[in-house]
């Protein structure tokens, strides 16, 4: 048993390293797979071209032998000295003759002791896929063997003829035709496999082998500028990968780019926010001593105020964290939502004439949510609407609505502005891309979004048109899906 697994071992490693080359490159593969194909249609060619042979074989000595009778028909006691008839049988290549007329079978010509016969067949009226068969027969019957074939004479000369010989010079002629057949069979698909490789090479291998090549290259160095690889103009469907992967290609040096501008512009970012923070508590011990007047108005407004200072605090420390570690995971409580609307309303814009605001969120209506972030995702949508209305010749208003249904908030902020532009609402939610203003950086929806997620909530364009633009934001409750958030968002608000 051993040595059985052994041999199979080293014949299974001998087929690996013969079938190696095959896998590793395309081209051989094509050429073996094209060589054999054309032998394939060679063989269904051959099948019924050997039938064809021997039949044709089979008539012409039907037709000598036929010949050879018609000698012992001129004589008027159809009888021929001993020489003459073995000269007939030896010319006509048969041992006997016999023809069947008028309803009577008569031995024509015959050796005086005629070999006994193997086997017979029928001519008349065979079915091809019989003659097939006899064929084959034949070809793996073996030298010497005396076969009797029956078929129709030449010239209606008899109801049949039937000849028996040694079916040896046959099969010999057969196999020769085979070895003829095959040779010529090679060398067409030697010739055609050439011709179909060549044409294959430079129509497909070639500009596949130069997209893999490229490829390659590509991955190894993304921002060499000079890896894209540059369409042919072809028109069929490689220069259609070709096009495709080009622009795929740009796409991706462009995002790299853009995360490397990100990658610097984080970096500067820490810095202003560490000078910031510094320029912050300044100000909030300052804001600490301003509190201490005793003054209705100062101590009405000295809350908000260090309320505002330290949200600035702690997004500032946020951002320094920021290139080590993803957004806070929200901290959740819940509290009412109206009231907050109000703070985020007087941090959002100043009083403005153009600009009218309104709160129609019910007293009742509580949220379960980290307040910081819900602040900044409600200023960063506030303010996008204030500025588009500022922007506006007529202004505008702005409305925040919200109700609950069952286990989730959901939020709506609109306004009577011009709408959003067609790119921004392309890429509204993606970071540098979704910018509404021309100079801005697009940061805003950015965050708003991440900061929705992030609290398993779900937000939405409902609209944006000349009559204004209109968001929905979902917060669930603690445990609540986004998918099912998403899935009860088209609700009426």
């Amino acid at each position: 048993m051993r040595a059985t697994a052994e041999r199979t071992g080293i014949a299974e490693g001998r087929l690996a390293r013969l079938m190696r080359p095959l896998r590793e490159s395309l081209s051989r593969r094509l050429l073996v797979l094209t060589l054999l194909f054309v032998m394939l249609a060679e063989v269904l060619i051959f099948v019924p071209s050997i039938a064809n042979f021997r039949l044709n074989w089979l008539d012409q000595r039907l037709a000598a032998a036929q010949i050879a009778s018609l000698a012992l028909e001129a004589r008027p006691d159809n009888m021929v000295s001993p020489a003459l008839r073995e000269e007939l049988l030896k010319n006509a290549q048969v041992y006997a003759v016999a023809l069947h007329r008028d309803d009577a079978r008569r031995l024509v010509l015959s050796e005086d002791m005629p070999p006994m016969v193997d086997t017979s067949f029928d001519l008349r009226d065979a079915m091809a896929i019989f003659q097939i068969m006899d064929a084959f027969e034949t070809l793996f019957a073996g030298d010497g063997r005396v076969v009797l074939v029956t078929g129709n004479p030449r010239f209606a000369a008899g109801e049949s003829i039937e000849i028996v010989f040694d079916e040896t010079p046959l099969r010999h002629a057969m196999l020769r035709y085979g070895k003829n057949i095959f040779l010529l069979s090679l060398v067409i698909s030697i010739i055609t496999a050439s011709l179909v490789f060549t044409a294959l090479h430079f129509v497909l291998v070639r500009p596949m082998r130069r997209i893999t090549e490229n490829m390659v290259a590509f991955r190894n160095d993304p921002e060499d500028a000079r890896r894209v690889i540059a369409p042919s103009g072809r028109a069929d469907e490689i220069g259609i990968a070709e096009r495709e992967l080009s622009l795929m290609q740009k796409e991706i040096r462009a995002t790299l780019s853009q995360k490397a501008h990100l990658a610097a512009l984080g970096a500067a970012v820490s810095k202003i926010s560490h000078d910031l923070r510094n320029i912050l508590a300044s100000a909030q011990l300052i804001s600490d001593r301003i509190g201490a007047i005793d003054d209705p108005t100062v101590q009405h407004l000295a809350p908000r105020l260090f309320a505002a200072i330290g949200r600035a605090i702690d997004l500032c420390a946020d951002t320094l964290k920021f290139g080590r570690a993803e957004e806070a995971p929200p901290r959740r409580k819940r509290f009412p939502l109206a009231a907050f609307v109000d703070e985020v309303v007087e941090a959002a814009w100043p009083e403005s004439e153009r600009i009218g605001w309104h709160n129609d969120v019910a007293p009742d209506i509580e949220i379960e949510a980290d307040p910081d972030q819900l602040f900044r995702i409600l200023l960063n949508l506030a303010r996008n609407a204030a500025q588009a209305l500022a922007e506006s010749a007529a202004g505008g208003e702005i409305r925040i609505a919200a109700r609950r249904d069952g286990g989730h908030v959901y939020l709506d902020i609109a306004d009577t502005g011009p709408g959003l532009p067609e790119k921004a609402r392309a890429h509204l939610f993606e970071p540098f891309t979704g910018g509404v203003r021309a100079g801005g950086a697009g940061l805003g929806l950015a965050i708003v979004d991440e900061l929705v997620r992030a609290h398993g909530g779900h937000i939405e364009l409902v609209g944006s048109g000349p009559t204004g633009t209109h968001f929905r934001i979902c917060i669930p409750d603690t445990g609540g899906a986004l998918t099912a958030c998403a899935e009860q968002d088209g609700a009426p608000a």
